[in-house]
């Protein structure tokens, strides 16, 4: 069954898409945690983190992370988040990256 974010991906469900290419779709959080939170996923149906390929090539979700970041100004600085099963925050199993910026973030986080 299609994730959320594979529906996303095929334009089933709306988003806002601030970034695109043949690997990795990116589209603002509809609940965002900072005044910038793009969500950054794989085309490829990736259940997360824990489930990456040995031999896969999954570089372009940090490639897109810097591209975005740029895109959106966030010279002072950014975080890129990937959260890893229940326990760890992921709440849709396709492997994605938050990208939060815009404001001083603190840390520890969570």
């Amino acid at each position: 069954m299609p994730t959320l974010f594979t529906k996303i991906i095929n334009r089933e469900i709306p988003a806002d898409i601030v970034y695109e290419d043949e690997h990795v779709v990116a589209f603002r959080d509809i609940a965002p945690q900072a005044p910038v939170h793009i969500l950054i996923i794989p085309r490829a149906e990736i259940s997360g983190l824990a489930t990456i390929p040995e031999d896969g090539d999954h570089r372009y979700i940090l490639n897109a992370a810097k591209k975005i970041a740029e895109l959106e100004g966030l010279q002072n600085g950014y975080r890129l988040v990937i959260n890893q099963g229940a326990d760890g925050g992921q709440a849709v199993d396709h492997l994605h990256a938050h990208l939060l910026g815009g404001r001083k973030l603190g840390w520890p986080p969570g």
